[in-house]
């Protein structure tokens, strides 16, 4: 079995078309609400990036069940010996925070592997279950998931169905090809006259609507088209058919990694807050209102923040810029007049 140290070469040897190649074949793999594959890991550890085609140095973690948590849990939860972890990467994916690992059924990404760490802390099995982004919030509904761990963004509207553990700064980022001359600059009047894409149902597509809503009121317009999954978008993008991408800013942070050395780069042309204008957005676990999770959930997380675990899992997947001070259950999210 090769060593970790030859592992990271063999990744990193990886060319960026390459990668992608596998990436977007390994990801097309897979439809429908699923099940998915759980990576192992020894008793008492949780392996990180594994199985995550370079979107991740991989490291295993020692973490083991505080009881002390694990007794906050709702009993059923804590009777039946599993998290059930719900998680919206179909149909593609978003690398790194969500996908099908080289393996082409193993879900890997920051948000499952994060999952799988607060699920050791609290002594259970993390099963996890992969959806579409509109049956990650059906999962919930129905019961049949515990929790998301998916990018999910705290919104005051989300709080009348939904209770929250934050864990991670929720940026949001513009993509464009790296050849275009635009920027964002924190203006949304200099989306004017552009064409752009972002993902039906999410807390960015609400941002940006509203931004068109309002270039609407002062005679000027913004166009946005829809695409069916991520490998779409980025076709999309490359082909000129939009100017830019709205999307979460790890997901952009990674693809402008990966297209560096391909005929079209992409980059950054700007970020935004989640939570709008006014607020830090903060992305979070997401239980069913009332469920008593929120404050096991926030707990765990606390732990994993105290003891280093969580720090060494967002270096891992290059997100150490998002961390937060602390996790926090129902914090202020995107307001109802923009949620």
């Amino acid at each position: 079995m090769p060593s970790q140290f030859s592992r990271r070469r063999l990744l990193r040897g990886l060319t960026a078309a390459t990668a992608t190649l596998s990436l977007a074949g390994s990801l097309a793999a897979c439809g429908g609400d699923s099940e998915a594959a759980t990576t192992g890991g020894r008793a008492g550890t949780v392996t990180i990036g594994q199985l995550s085609n370079g979107a991740a140095d991989p490291i295993e973690l020692k973490v083991s069940e505080v009881k002390s948590i694990s007794a906050e849990l709702p009993a059923a939860v804590r009777e039946s010996g599993k998290l059930v972890i719900g998680v919206g990467g179909l149909p593609s994916g978003s690398a790194p925070l969500n996908f099908i690992g080289s393996d082409q059924k193993t879900l890997t990404g920051s948000e499952p592997d994060l999952g799988r760490l607060v699920a050791a802390v609290l002594g259970l099995k993390p099963e996890l279950r992969n959806s579409t982004w509109e049956n990650l919030f059906v999962g919930l509904d129905s019961g049949k998931n515990d929790v998301a761990f998916s990018n999910v963004t705290v919104t005051e509207e989300r709080k009348k169905k939904y209770e929250f553990a934050s864990y991670r700064k929720d940026d949001l980022a513009f993509e464009v090809l790296k050849k275009s001359t635009w920027n964002f600059d924190g203006d949304y009047r200099n989306l004017a006259g552009k064409t752009v894409t972002v993902g039906a149902g999410t807390n960015q597509e609400k941002i940006l609507l509203e931004w068109k809503a309002r270039l609407a009121k002062e005679g000027k317009q913004l166009t946005v088209k829809y695409f069916p999954d991520q490998n779409a978008i980025n076709l999309a993008l490359r082909g000129g058919k939009v100017d830019a991408y709205l999307g979460p800013s790890p997901a952009v942070a990674y693809r402008t990694r990966q297209t560096a050395h391909t005929p079209d780069p992409t980059r950054s042309a700007g970020t935004f807050s989640g939570a709008g204008e006014t607020a830090q957005g903060l992305i979070a676990a997401t239980a069913k209102k009332d469920s008593g999770l929120a404050k096991p959930l926030a707990d765990a997380l606390n732990h994993l923040i105290e003891h280093g675990q969580y720090g060494k899992w967002l270096a891992a997947y290059n997100l150490s810029s998002e961390a937060v001070p602390k996790a926090e259950i129902d914090p202020p999210g995107l307001p109802l007049d923009n949620s």
